[in-house]
């Protein structure tokens, strides 16, 4: 299966760019084939250009500037996302990734009759998220409502195809984590990513 792993963390001595290095190498140790995308070492530019939004109400959007990035997209048969949910929220960069790449004519098509989208990524079969929090689980999901995980398994997984399988991972209270529940987390990652 054709896979694309989508990193996004400043530093590379991250816990998350560690886990980013194992899906990427459990992976390929497995005989998929990977596009590893590193967004920080790769300089993606998160902002929105002016013709990008003039034209994004519509089929006809400008992805001149991320045609390489909706080209990748549109071929994976797979793709995992891994980073920290910071404020509840995916960072800043991949948010622009989302923002820029998922667009109509890539993600989705617009419906001219009503206006809704059509899900336009059916060769994604599978969708799956590897990522932490800063703040314990009851918090994150009592307090803040999991905002993060609507978003990603309830606003793009749909974009994606019919029946995809999905996975979420994620550890929790990563500001008081300790040695033992990075490694137990990351041989969890290590053991889903290679039943893949």
């Amino acid at each position: 299966m054709l896979i694309q792993v989508v990193h996004c963390h400043p530093l590379v001595e991250s816990y998350d760019h560690a886990l980013f290095r194992t899906i990427v190498d459990t992976l390929e140790s497995t005989g998929h084939e990977v596009v590893a995308t590193d967004l920080y070492r790769e300089g993606f530019d998160p902002v929105m250009t002016a013709s990008e939004r003039q034209s994004y109400m519509g089929n006809q959007y400008d992805l001149s500037a991320v045609a390489e990035y909706a080209e990748t997209l549109r071929r994976v048969e797979g793709l995992v996302l891994c980073f920290p949910h910071w404020w509840f929220s995916m960072p800043a960069v991949l948010k622009g990734w989302v923002d820029r790449v998922w667009g109509p004519g890539i993600a989705f098509t617009y419906d001219p009759k009503d206006n809704h989208l059509a899900p336009a990524l059916r060769n994604i079969r599978l969708f799956g998220v590897v990522t932490s929090y800063g703040s314990p689980w009851w918090i994150v999901h009592l307090f803040a409502g999991n905002a993060g995980y609507k978003v990603l398994m309830r606003g793009m997984k749909p974009m994606c195809a019919k029946g995809v399988r999905s996975f979420y991972l994620a550890h929790y209270d990563m500001d008081h984590s300790t040695e033992a529940s990075r490694r137990t987390f990351m041989e969890k990652v290590r053991r889903r990513i290679a039943g893949i």
